[in-house]
């Protein structure tokens, strides 16, 4: 079928069918589109709303398009968010990741600049003066190492070349704001993501099911941010092999104070990123070390499946307390 039959569907308001969405993505990722139909594509599915098999299709060809990265291990994660919750918060997933490498596990931190929160992973990874890594002995170096690796998403994912200006001009955010946590090159098989926008919950949750990851969870968390936050009840999509389950969890269930939104916001990103060396060193407010907390121990229950959560976020407040050690995050 043709674009401009594809186009029609969706003018209609006619989901178009995963075959059909990945005919079109590839065209759009290789340059065979005009500007005209790429934008009345993205566009067309904005208004008529996505479904998880268009969005499927959309990762699939991404990443057939990415420098994928190749490795062996049997469990890996990533902690991320699609950003747009304009809260200007501390940057918790990228903390987490380097709490979690620190702990021993292989973190695959895929990551861009700032989108909402004040300074990006790669601002924090820039500022810890670790490599944006690009060569597979490099990034397996690191990972034997560290236990974390950065891959910048614009090395990884050229193609999207293509697609920079027509977003550009079309200036509102369209399915590219949700792709960028589902296109890791690495593909771990665990994966902590968060969306500012709980509408998009289920659906990214649907994504992650039919593109067969192991254990995941999708959070939008209260007081709109996309992480699990102290601020009260977070809604969680679970994703396993066996399908989907909507939970609700409080900070009250883990002896964690509430907390208010302005708490856990620094949109002064000097500030922000002075922030991250205290907080990894467990130090730092008390609101954000308990956000920190909180997606800790939820990325340990998800990986560790004989571990409950609540025991999860016990093992991850202890660990707050230690801090990462430093000396060999900054070792060369």
């Amino acid at each position: 079928m043709s674009i401009n039959s594809v186009l029609k569907d969706l003018t209609q308001g006619v989901d178009i069918s995963e075959d059909l969405a990945y005919d079109s993505f590839n065209k759009l990722f290789t340059g065979e589109l005009t500007s005209a139909q790429s934008g009345a594509f993205l566009m067309g599915l904005k208004a008529k709303g996505e479904t998880p098999y268009e969005v499927k299709a959309a990762v699939q060809a991404a990443l057939e398009q990415a420098r994928v990265v190749e490795h062996s291990f049997d469990q890996s994660i990533d902690t991320c968010g699609t950003g747009g919750d304009g809260k200007n918060s501390f940057n918790c997933s990228t903390a987490v990741s380097l709490y979690l490498a620190d702990m021993g596990y292989k973190v695959f931190k895929h990551g861009n600049k700032a989108v909402s929160s004040s300074c990006g992973s790669a601002d924090v990874v820039e500022h810890l003066n670790l490599p944006f890594l690009q060569d597979k002995q490099d990034i397996m170096g690191y990972l034997d190492k560290l236990g974390f690796a950065f891959l910048f998403a614009p090395h990884f994912h050229p193609a999207f070349a293509n697609v920079a200006p027509i977003r550009k001009e079309l200036g509102i955010p369209t399915l590219f704001n949700l792709l960028g946590p589902l296109l890791n090159p690495a593909r771990p098989n665990h994966q902590l993501l968060g969306v500012g926008d709980r509408k998009y919950l289920l659906l990214i949750a649907n994504v992650l099911h039919l593109l067969d990851i192991k254990h995941a969870a999708v959070v939008h968390g209260a007081g709109g941010f996309d992480e699990i936050t102290p601020c009260g009840s977070s809604e969680i999509a679970f994703i396993s092999k066996q399908g989907i389950d909507l939970q609700n969890i409080h900070p009250g269930e883990f002896d964690i104070p509430l907390c208010n939104p302005d708490d856990l916001a620094f949109p002064d990103t000097k500030d922000s990123l002075g922030l991250m060396e205290s907080i990894l060193q467990g130090k730092g407010p008390e609101a954000v070390k308990n956000m920190v907390v909180l997606n800790l121990g939820m990325s340990l229950y998800l990986l560790e499946e004989d571990l409950d959560l609540n025991t999860a976020m016990q093992i991850a407040g202890r660990k707050l307390q230690q801090g990462i050690d430093m000396e060999k995050l900054h070792a060369r």
